[in-house]
């Protein structure tokens, strides 16, 4: 017969400091990312954060071509491949699966997690129908987790709707004629996906800088139930061009800067969490230089262009109606 099945999650408590870390890595070696790479860095956080009773699905990407070399995984939890575009659809379809399996007595009826990652261009750009899809569907939990390294890493740094404005890519290098080649502001996926799925219970973004917090956002994630979706800044030192020992600073001054504010959107409530959570109740941020001028893809920045650059990222703090988070302006209030 049949075991009496529920939609249960597993119950993971936050992380209460870096000594209280579990010491299993689920994550190990084998890979062969590069140098500095904050993406491998993710991927180990994520899995040790979710624990052994996790699946994980990877997207074509840096992280899946680089972790999966014939014969060869560094992953210790069932893993599975999938298409570029298709995280989404994977998460999805492995946790009405599980489920299935589960309600038919085919299978122990357990909380099990269910973890589906994609790049910048895997998921802001051609997975975004299919996350989007995956988020109304409430019935099933699983955690789609977006490693943003700004670009198409995988095939040679080609620009994508998350590359920063300005940058140096394959598709935007900078001329003679034209210095600027992209000029459009980076897409505001975490907000989009919030504020476009309202019944979406956890929406976050981390940064591995921060290992700890970023950790307790997947723990998080995987505890409230539902499809939840978490962004993550990974600094990458081919794409962004610069000394693989940076990766850790970087990482910092994107958010001290405030250019990747750190937030979660829970049953939609928005709290700031870290150090954006003090830049939010007034401590200063860091000029945008000091960020930009750390990487070979703004080299050929001038003082307007970073002026430019620190102009943007002043009026997302002093003018949106949720600093770095919602860029809307109330009726009435000047631009």
């Amino acid at each position: 017969m049949a075991e009496t099945f529920t939609n249960a999650t597993q119950i993971l408590e936050p992380f209460r400091g870096v000594k209280k870390v579990t010491l299993e890595e689920y994550f190990t070696s084998g890979h062969r990312t590069c140098q500095g790479c904050e993406s491998a860095l993710v991927m180990k956080l994520m899995v040790k954060a979710a624990g052994p009773r996790t699946i994980v699905l990877g997207a074509t990407g840096c992280m899946y071509v680089a972790n999966t070399t014939y014969y060869t995984t560094p992953w210790v939890v069932p893993w599975m491949h999938t298409q570029l575009g298709s995280s989404g659809s994977a998460a999805l379809g492995t946790a009405a699966g599980l489920k299935a399996l589960m309600k038919k007595g085919k299978m122990k009826s357990e909380p099990i997690n269910v973890i589906a990652f994609c790049g910048d261009g895997g998921g802001a750009d051609m997975g975004l129908g299919a996350i989007s899809a995956t988020l109304t569907h409430k019935e099933y939990n699983s955690l789609i987790l977006m490693y943003d390294n700004e670009s198409y890493a995988n095939t040679d740094i080609q620009l994508s709707g998350s590359t920063p404005y300005g940058a140096n890519s394959t598709f935007s290098p900078p001329g003679s004629v034209k210095r600027l080649i992209h000029t459009r502001w980076k897409e505001n996926m975490a907000c989009m996906l919030a504020s476009g799925h309202p019944e979406c219970r956890d929406v976050a973004t981390v940064d591995a800088s921060y290992a700890v917090e970023m950790m307790n956002k997947v723990r998080k994630a995987h505890s409230i139930g539902g499809p939840t979706i978490i962004h993550s800044l990974d600094q990458c030192p081919k794409g962004w061009d610069y000394d693989p020992m940076l990766s850790h600073e970087l990482g910092e001054l994107a958010v001290e800067t405030g250019i990747f504010p750190l937030y979660e959107v829970e049953d939609g409530v928005v709290r700031h969490y870290g150090k954006t959570k003090a830049i939010v109740e007034g401590r200063p941020r860091k000029p945008v230089r000091e960020y930009l001028l750390k990487q070979g893809r703004f080299a050929h920045f001038l003082e307007e262009d970073i002026d430019y650059f620190q102009a943007k990222v002043d009026e997302m703090w002093n003018k949106w109606e949720i600093p770095g988070v919602i860029p809307f302006w109330k009726e009435g209030r000047p631009r």
